[in-house]
């Protein structure tokens, strides 16, 4: 009697590991997007024009960050000084609507805006995948996020009366509680990190939700980062180092590249196992077949990179999720158009992802901070979205400021191509279209991510096998928390039935 209890507590013990490796090994669906990226790209709409029409976003600082005349000098020696005035801003930084969320204008007023952002992106992202957020009340949804400047920690200590400093101070401005407001506003029970790994940030938060929801510890997930710039003290430093372009372009991969252009913004994706997005007839955007951080550990200094740790990375990601190398067909490079890092990343690109490619079949590289700058710790989501939004519409679109290939990358050999020009995105034969984003932080954290398209007929395509009869006019309520929101929304959605294809 014993026995057989213990064999039956064995065999469950199996059956239960054997759904735990099925479920590890399981696609992660994107299914909702919120964002706000330089050049006034608000949505996953917006930000999809702005890339297919090869927008640069760039700008010189705006007056509501600093006076950019009292830190320039071309001179990048000038103690003080920064050698570049240039960068990718996002609109109306200070607007919040605070009523919306149940919180107080006085406590709004020293929440840090890049806390402000990630909420009002994260409600976009749910109501964009279509989850209804009163639904996942007291439900284990997860919160991964990115982030690592806290300039208006630093405005609210040192440049205002102390005086004034409150209660609500503290959690206004710590990083932590970043990701635990959207857990708090939401009411989610899932796990809430922030993790800080400089500018891989954001992509490291989007590992960490997959391997959490591949871990049973939460059924859907929210990961994304956010990057704000308020104080010019980062632009400085950077500009001592050398890491700073003085005309403001970043031109990754071009000969004529000499370093890269500070940008702002945020990003959220929903991310669901794909088995549960199916099931509940979710939009699905593209699917996550594997993600993976690894570090460069000791270089020749801890901001240079290490190739052959990008090479192990990607060769681990590609194995891990059972694809081949030579059939993934693009690559979101962390591209920050310096000297240093792109023959690097290039080359360890092609050195795994070239291997044993045929001849003609080349696979294309691009960088997202040539059209908004380097959005730092929200980085990564924007490298990540702008490949979700390439394989739903099938298009590659343009890398700029593309004119002469840098010397040092060797092209042909490595089997890389960087495109000029928006491109139809190729069929991959057999499988489904594939491609990886990379992300490196300048402390040496590496993440990859390796996206796939969405399954036919999973994302918003009808069923051609089906023929439906629609009304010449339908009933479409709308609903708002205040006579003004009702208006906005009303106006959004004019805007959107009148430039939507659908």
């Amino acid at each position: 009697m014993v026995a057989k209890t213990e064999d039956s507590k064995l065999g469950s013990f199996n059956e239960s590991a054997s759904q735990d490796k099925k479920t590890e090994t399981e696609p992660i669906a994107i299914v909702g997007i919120g964002c706000r990226i330089p050049g006034g790209a608000n949505s996953p709409e917006a930000f999809w024009k702005l890339l297919r029409d090869g927008i640069d976003a760039i700008t010189e600082v705006p007056a509501d960050r600093w006076k950019v005349e009292s830190f320039y000098d071309p001179d990048k020696a000038k103690p003080g000084k920064t050698h570049t005035r240039w960068g990718g801003f996002i609109e109306k930084i200070d607007r919040f609507d605070a009523q919306f969320f149940g919180i107080s204008p006085r406590k709004a007023a020293r929440i840090d805006p890049q806390q402000r952002l990630l909420l009002e992106v994260a409600w976009e992202a749910l109501e964009d995948g279509g989850q209804v957020a009163e639904r996942l009340v007291g439900s284990n949804t997860g919160v991964f996020v990115g982030i690592y400047i806290h300039d208006y920690q630093n405005i609210q200590s040192s440049d205002r009366d102390r005086n004034l400093i409150d209660a609500q101070t503290a959690t206004g401005m710590a990083m932590s509680i970043t990701a635990n407001c959207i857990s708090y506003i939401f009411d989610f029970h899932g796990p809430s990190v922030v993790l800080d790994t400089a500018c891989s940030s954001s992509l490291v938060a989007v590992h960490f939700a997959c391997r959490s929801l591949w871990n049973g510890e939460c059924s859907l997930a929210l990961a994304g980062g956010v990057n704000v710039m308020l104080k010019p003290e980062w632009t400085i430093s950077f500009s001592k180092a050398g890491m700073l372009s003085p005309d403001g372009r970043c031109k990754s991969f071009d000969a004529q590249a000499n370093g890269f252009v500070r940008g702002e913004g945020a990003g959220i994706v929903v991310l669901k196992p794909l088995s549960a997005a199916l099931t509940d007839g979710d939009p699905i955007y593209a699917v996550i077949r594997g993600s993976g951080i690894n570090q460069d550990g000791r270089t020749n200094g801890i901001t240079v990179p290490n190739g052959k740790a990008q090479e192990t990375l990607l060769q681990k990601v590609c194995r891990q999720a059972g694809v081949s190398p030579q059939q993934i067909q693009y690559v979101e490079a962390h591209g920050t158009g310096t000297a240093v890092g792109d023959p690097i990343e290039a080359n360890a690109l092609g050195t795994v992802l070239g291997a044993n490619r045929d001849p003609g079949n080349y696979c294309v590289v691009g960088s997202v901070k040539t059209n908004i700058g380097h959005l730092e710790s929200a980085a990564g989501i924007a490298g990540l979205i702008k490949v979700a939004l390439s394989l739903k519409h099938r298009q590659i679109p343009p890398n700029l400021h593309f004119h002469t290939p840098n010397a040092k990358i060797r092209f042909e050999e490595l089997r890389l191509r960087v495109p000029q020009t928006l491109e139809t995105w190729p069929d991959n034969g057999n499988s489904p279209r594939l491609a990886g984003v990379n992300s490196f932080g300048f402390g040496g954290t590496n993440a990859h991510v390796l996206l796939e398209e969405a399954p036919q007929n999973a994302a918003g395509e009808i069923n051609q096998q089906y023929t439906i009869e629609y009304p010449k006019s339908f009933l479409l309520p709308l609903s708002a928390k205040s006579p003004e929101a009702l208006k906005a929304v009303a106006l959004l959605t004019r805007d959107f039935l009148i430039n939507s294809s659908c």
